[in-house]
């Protein structure tokens, strides 16, 4: 399944049906009066979180979703039916801009969670709701009010524990390949990973997911290379384990060049508890491997920790430092209190009937 992490989409709700102006006529019933129904409300336009999703692919084939309109009401004070509604089922982790991609709708980080983006419009009252003691035989009707309609935009970060970042050639998809059942591509040539991936690391009975994204070079900030455009999708992760090659011939500066594009990104990503490890070790000598490791951690403030993924050499221990910050942080998350959703409007889960006995009255306004 091809990766896409953005996508813009055109969503419209239903329109509400038309209310009926409609009169009983029976045989021997000199006074039938007013019957028409009430029109139906438009279907409404839902953003959905499902399991076994991981990228906004479908999206690239599918831009218009549609709730189709109310029915119309009838005669015999039959009322219309209620529009079917369309869900968009997005990955665990999207958030949704309105078109000026700045403006945020809401950020769906559960399985199961759900938001309205836009409500069907409401249908228009009968004729028979305009009946009263001084008005026996109304002969007009309200129209359904409009739907919603709006472009917005769909974004992935993708739901991780732990991310992988350093250079290109660091070793983060051997380190993911060796940790977990991930089969990213791996070769020895720089940018071998096009799209993050995930995968499930298991350490002590407990497991985690990782999250490898590209590698990251000088100027990543200004578009250069890859660019640091995969960076939100370590956005949401607990720690990060930056990565650097023992092959590399300054260890301290590679440290240096990925850390500044990451200060440079922003978005908290700086402020994330970071594990630093020198990788690829089984490729140079005792000598050299002590000689890179002082001047690692010079470069970064403490002793890094060294790690082959072709040889295993330090991966329990690397695996270990990550299980124990991430389940620290949960621990601490678990602490604060419950914070509402920050969404421009409605609640997460609003009900399917809200808004339903809201109509248009005899002079346009909403009636209650």
């Amino acid at each position: 399944m091809k990766f896409l992490d953005e996508a813009k989409v055109y969503i419209r709700s239903g329109d509400g049906g038309a209310g009926s102006v409609s009169f009983r006529r029976e045989k021997f019933i000199e006074f039938g009066g007013p019957d028409g129904g009430d029109g139906g409300r438009g279907g409404d336009v839902w953003v959905e979180a499902v399991n076994g999703l991981n990228t906004l692919i479908d999206f690239r084939y599918q831009q218009h979703f549609k709730a189709t309109i109310g029915t119309h009401g009838m005669g015999k004070n039959r009322a219309g039916a209620k529009g079917e509604d369309v869900t968009l089922k997005v990955p665990v982790g999207t958030q949704i801009f309105e078109e000026d991609g700045e403006t945020l709708i809401c950020d769906i980080t559960q399985e199961g969670q759900r938001f309205r983006l836009a409500a069907g419009g409401n249908g228009g009252f009968g004729n028979a709701y305009f009946k009263s003691s001084v008005n026996q035989a109304p002969d007009w009707a309200n129209p359904g009010l409009p739907g919603e309609e709006k472009t917005i935009w769909l974004r992935l970060k993708l739901i991780a524990d732990a991310g992988l970042v350093g250079l290109p050639n660091a070793g983060k998809s051997t380190f993911l390949a060796a940790v977990s059942r991930a089969r990213p591509k791996i070769a020895n040539y720089p940018f071998t990973t096009l799209h993050p991936n995930l995968g499930v690391a298991t350490i002590d009975g407990q497991e985690f997911i990782l999250a490898d994204i590209p590698g990251l070079i000088e100027g990543a900030h200004e578009g250069v290379g890859i660019g640091d455009r995969f960076l939100g999708h370590v956005e949401r992760t607990r720690v990060l384990l930056h990565l650097v090659s023992a092959q590399e011939e300054k260890v301290g500066k590679a440290y240096k060049t990925v850390k500044h594009e990451l200060e440079a990104y922003g978005n908290s990503i700086p402020d994330k508890p970071e594990i630093v490890a020198l990788s690829q070790i089984d490729v140079v000598d005792e000598e050299t491997l002590k000689k890179k490791t002082r001047e690692l951690a010079r470069a970064c403030g403490r002793t890094p920790l060294q790690i082959s993924a072709v040889t295993g050499r330090g991966m329990t221990e690397v695996l270990r430092a990550l299980r124990d910050v991430i389940v620290e942080a949960n621990a601490g998350e678990a602490d604060k209190p419950a914070k509402s959703p920050k969404v421009r409007h409605r609640d997460m889960q609003a009900s399917d009937d809200e808004g339903a006995d809201e109509r248009l009255g005899e002079d346009g306004d909403h009636q209650g």
